[in-house]
């Protein structure tokens, strides 16, 4: 996509944001055959805005994100191809949001690359307007599913590396201050307090610094 292909995308999106109504749902469809991209605009018609792009990939298509902020993306295509899935996997890191691709071709291998890639409805063939709104109702909802799940799993996974660095940080002053175990964590809680900082920042500190001195 040309810087200057993908400025007109974006200043387009915004002319068409500035006419959308509040409560309708924002679709960006990524798709450079306009019959198809068509079809999901009919499906459409009362329940969303459509965006449409052709050719987006990379960090283009994370700046079109930025600016249409969409609900849902549908990615159309005959079969999903490196760039496609490439680009889905950079959306899922940096902004996650409901993927919907439909595909001309039943491809097993392709098919687990895009769910692996974080689309969250994959459909083969038969695209009728009549399909587009169940599909990304389901998606939305199998994303909001997915993406609590993994905010739960971040979170534990937070937590335990937290309670490992604060029992480390407990352990070294135990030892080198000649603290009990409830004085150390005391001491730990009372300075997070105090500073207004987590108390995992407070127990990487005094590692850092009483590795410090140890050196």
């Amino acid at each position: 996509m040309t810087s200057h292909s993908k400025d007109t995308a974006i200043q387009n999106a915004k002319a068409q944001m500035a006419k959308q109504p509040p409560a309708l749902l924002r679709v960006l469809l990524i798709d450079d055959n306009p019959k198809r991209a068509t079809l999901v605009e009919q499906g459409l018609t009362e329940s969303a805005l459509v965006h449409t792009a052709s050719k987006v990939h990379g960090r283009a298509l994370l700046d079109l994100i930025a600016v249409i902020k969409p609900d849902v993306i549908i990615m159309d295509c005959y079969s999903p191809d490196r760039d496609s899935i490439e680009s889905l996997r950079t959306v899922v890191q940096n902004n996650p949001k409901p993927i919907v691709m439909f595909v001309e071709e039943e491809d097993p291998q392709g098919f687990q690359q895009a769910i692996d890639a974080g689309v969250s409805a994959y459909v083969v063939d038969g695209l009728t307007p009549k399909r587009v709104k169940p599909v990304i109702d389901v998606a939305i909802a199998r994303f909001k599913v997915m993406n609590d799940l993994r905010c739960e799993l971040k979170k534990t996974k937070d937590d335990l590396a937290a309670r490992k660095v604060i029992e480390k940080a407990k352990g070294m002053l135990m030892h080198k201050r000649d603290m009990t175990e409830d004085q150390a964590y005391a001491a730990m809680r009372t300075m997070s307090q105090e500073r207004g900082t987590p108390l995992k920042d407070v127990a990487e500190n005094i590692i850092a610094i009483l590795s410090l001195l140890d050196d």
